[in-house]
């Protein structure tokens, strides 16, 4: 794993790693504080978002350290940027403009996967 690489993705998968454990264990109530548009979701998505961002984060990490499919850390990303749009959207639609980390999140995932490509 390259070192920009590392710098990128390590601070990218934590984050999904955290935003993930929280909306696959924790119920409406305790994320509405944190996330406005949870009541917009079915419960089922919103944990099913959850373990799409768990496992996204492990493909961040997981087969740069091991060598196994590191091509798998570039579709991680992309993932990322996409599931970012679609976030984007569900902010816009719903009225709420606050994107600014939104946007950040894109820059770092499409950063990541174009630093994935040297992996």
């Amino acid at each position: 794993m390259s070192v920009a690489y590392g710098i990128v993705a390590g601070p990218l998968a934590l984050f999904y790693l955290y935003a993930g454990a929280l909306k696959v264990s924790r119920g409406r109530d305790r994320l509405r504080p944190m996330m406005a548009w949870v009541d917009r979701v079915p419960l089922p998505a919103l944990r099913a978002l959850g373990a799409v961002e768990l496992l996204g984060a492990a493909g961040l990490v997981l087969p740069p350290l091991t060598g196994i499919a590191p091509s798998l850390a570039r579709a991680a990303a992309i993932g990322f940027v996409l599931l970012q749009g679609g976030a984007i959207a569900v902010h816009l639609t719903g009225g709420d403009r606050r994107i600014g980390l939104n946007l950040g999140l894109v820059a770092a995932a499409a950063a990541t996967a174009w630093l994935a490509t040297g992996l």
